[in-house]
């Protein structure tokens, strides 16, 4: 737990404000402040999430301490709030952000009279009574979720049974929907997706488990999910969200490094923790990355984690139809958190665009209407440029993206983000008017060691005993 300013020595509850963006934030409270008679939680602060002034952590959720519930308002009332309520503390809680990020936030906690405070791996990390892998990563878009897809396959071949946690991202209006959640098909994702009880987002994190046939646990209580989990799995499997660490306690714990990102791993919040902690390093996309790039991640992994193992891979781009792109105008289309605040140049469909030959890349930007969430996304992550990212936390704003989809003067879609996104327009009764090509992408290591030898060890350290 790393704490400024010392402990107030009131006899009242410790006033807190807990800043997060629908995830961590909610998992913090639960495991650490929700019982805590010694801490008054008074709001959350939430970044990233649009129309929630209205919106509260339901009491269901925040136990008999908080029988009106707890608010959540925008993180930009933060200072008022401090003032306000008079805060003692604020907790960070949320990830993929680089150092002056969170250190700008400790200023303005400070600067208004509260303590700065954030709660590590001891205080939230859950245990288990099975054997835990991890996967986590250096940012978000890294490509955990490969990695973890052909974990759970080579689990599966060896008639081991694997349940899949996800990180949170429980975007519903009502909160008391996400308690645990438990996807068996896409069916059932697509109901939740239609009924306004999943996000385009959400969707994004394990459409490709259930297409390869595997189930996905996720929701808001991890202890409940935990132990549903635990019934039917011989190995607990979590996959992380954004890069942050994971809600679990793993017995063996894998980081992936983005080789188009080089420095990352240094740089930001907390991929720097999981790049610390881990036993194992993947560094992806290494084929359209330089040498100088992976060479100096290597460099780096030696330098704070020289017992982490590394191994070197790449992320394999198959396309449905890749003579649809070449020589044409297209639009890219990118999963939404890899190309915002995950800041990724050069993510699945552009690239994919590039090596198969598309005459031009068209820019959305012209088309996007006005007053849409759309527009205030490229005022904020201005460096998206010519990518089109998939932002859609409920119908009007699908319906915002479908619009600037057809406005759109192009021949063709490459859609780089995992689910398919044309499906996602029918499940609300919309129609796409260009074609779209797949984009779809699979972890193959090109290093000694691998994911089948990290497989086999893990079993023999931790499922033989």
């Amino acid at each position: 737990m790393l704490q400024v300013n010392a402990e107030s020595n009131t006899s009242r509850r410790c006033k807190v404000i807990i800043m997060g963006a629908s995830g961590r934030d909610f998992h913090n409270f639960n495991v650490f402040f929700k019982k805590n008679p010694n801490y008054e939680v008074v709001a959350f602060t939430q970044t990233q999430i649009p129309e929630i002034a209205d919106r509260i952590y339901p009491p269901e959720l925040a136990g008999e301490l908080y029988p009106q519930g707890i608010p959540l308002v925008p993180e930009e009332d933060l200072a008022r709030i401090i003032r306000e309520k008079n805060v003692d503390k604020v907790v960070f809680s949320y990830s993929d952000v680089s150092f002056e990020h969170v250190m700008e936030r400790a200023s303005i906690a400070l600067a208004n009279g509260a303590s700065f405070m954030i709660l590590g791996p001891r205080d939230t990390m859950l245990e288990s009574e099975k054997p835990v892998i991890a996967v986590v990563a250096v940012r978000t878009g890294a490509g955990k979720s490969s990695v973890s897809r052909k974990l759970i396959r080579i689990f599966r071949n060896k008639g081991i049974r694997v349940a899949v946690i996800r990180h949170p991202m429980p975007y519903a209006k009502d909160l008391k929907k996400k308690i645990v959640e438990y996807f068996r098909t896409l069916d059932d994702a697509y109901e939740k997706l239609k009924s306004g009880d999943l996000s385009i987002e959400e969707l994004e994190e394990f459409e490709q488990y259930l297409v390869n046939g595997f189930e996905v646990w996720a929701g808001l209580d991890y202890e409940r999910i935990l132990r549903e989990a635990e019934k039917s799995a011989d190995v607990i499997l979590w996959d992380g969200g954004n890069n942050d660490f994971p809600f679990i306690k793993p017995n063996l714990m894998i980081t992936v490094a983005d080789a188009l990102r080089p420095g990352h791993e240094l740089k930001y919040f907390p991929g720097s923790v999981n790049i610390r902690m881990c036993d194992v390093v993947v560094i992806n996309k290494i084929g359209p990355a330089p040498f100088e790039n992976w060479r100096e991640i290597i460099q780096n992994v030696q330098t704070v984690n020289p017992k982490a193992k590394i191994i070197l891979a790449d992320s394999k781009i198959q396309l449905d139809a890749p003579s649809a792109i070449r020589g044409k105008r297209v639009l890219v289309i990118e999963d939404g958190p890899t190309v915002t605040h995950g800041e990724a140049n050069l993510a699945a469909g552009l690239l994919a665009a590039r090596m198969f030959g598309a005459k031009e890349i068209v820019d959305p930007r012209p088309y996007i209407p006005s007053g849409s969430i759309l527009e205030e996304v490229y005022k904020m992550y201005p460096h998206l440029g010519k990518v089109l990212p998939t932002i859609g936390y409920n119908k009007k704003q699908v319906e915002e993206l479908l619009k600037t989809i057809n406005r759109v003067d192009a021949d063709v879609i490459v859609s780089g983000t995992p689910i398919s996104i044309s499906r996602v327009f029918e499940t609300y009764g919309l129609k796409v008017n260009k074609p779209i090509v797949q984009v779809k992408y699979e972890i193959v290591e090109t290093s000694g060691y691998t994911l089948e030898e990290v497989v086999n060890e893990f079993i023999e350290n931790y499922l033989r005993r």
